[in-house]
């Protein structure tokens, strides 16, 4: 039986999703609570992974449950819970089709990311926010967002994990790129049909640069779409991951 999981987790009690020698990420925590629950080592695969200090509402993964258990869905709910860490908690355990997949399956995601424009930044809102007391413009934060809309190669807005290869396509669609207010700042949200490492962060930080006029509008528009076999020019404005949360992972 092959189970989807939707996750929720505070990310600055992890050293990210995937899994490590340390053993203190969240793939290494949730496959250490179902094979412990299996009694027999289970391999969980995720949408995709999150940075340490990165949060998420509904981070999507699945596992395979041996044939040998005859545990419903609910049953795994309650089960992996009573394993996993308080700031880690599974929301929701659905059987599904066994050619799902966690990440080939996802049509797209949503991230969210939160600015906090209050003069104090609140002890309860520390690690949730991105703290910018000197404020945003607007109409300019609007012009940047817009911008990314669509079509592009993001390579300007991306950073090198290390063992890119010189083929990876950096192309991607997004569909969303906007903000709205909340209490305490604004809250900015992009959707697309999928997301380079960092992309996020560095969309967020680039956008903040201009709507603060530290930046050029000009100059962050010429990091989308350079011609190819020139020097890619990147972006050096990269967001804290405080802010940032894994909305929804999207499927057919």
């Amino acid at each position: 039986m092959r189970l989807k999981l939707t996750l929720a987790y505070d990310g600055r009690s992890f050293d990210g999703w995937q899994s490590q020698p340390g053993g203190n990420t969240l793939q290494d925590h949730l496959e250490k609570a179902a094979s412990t629950i299996a009694k027999t080592p289970l391999r969980v695969h995720g949408s995709g992974r999150t940075d340490a200090g990165v949060h998420a509402r509904a981070q999507v993964a699945h596992l395979d449950a041996p044939d040998s258990l005859s545990m419903l869905p609910m049953q795994w709910l309650a089960a992996l819970n009573t394993q996993l860490p308080r700031s880690f908690r599974v929301l929701q355990v659905d059987e599904v089709p066994s050619d799902f997949h966690a990440r080939f399956s996802a049509t797209g995601k949503t991230y969210t990311y939160d600015l906090c424009l209050t003069p104090i930044l609140s002890p309860f809102r520390y690690g949730w926010a991105w703290h910018l007391p000197r404020g945003v413009d607007p109409q300019l934060l609007a012009s940047a967002l817009d911008s990314f809309i669509g079509h592009h190669d993001f390579q300007g807005f991306c950073a090198r994990r290390g063992n890119e290869t010189e083929s990876t396509d950096h192309h991607r669609t997004l569909s969303q790129a906007s903000f709205k207010a909340i209490d305490d700042g604004l809250r900015l949200t992009f959707t697309g049909d999928g997301f380079l490492y960092k992309m996020v962060r560095l969309l967020t930080g680039s956008a903040v640069q201009v709507a603060q006029r530290r930046c050029d509008l000009a100059a962050l528009i010429s990091l989308l779409d350079q011609p190819a076999g020139l020097p890619h020019g990147r972006s050096s404005h990269c967001a804290p991951a405080d802010g940032l949360f894994l909305e929804a992972v999207h499927y057919e």
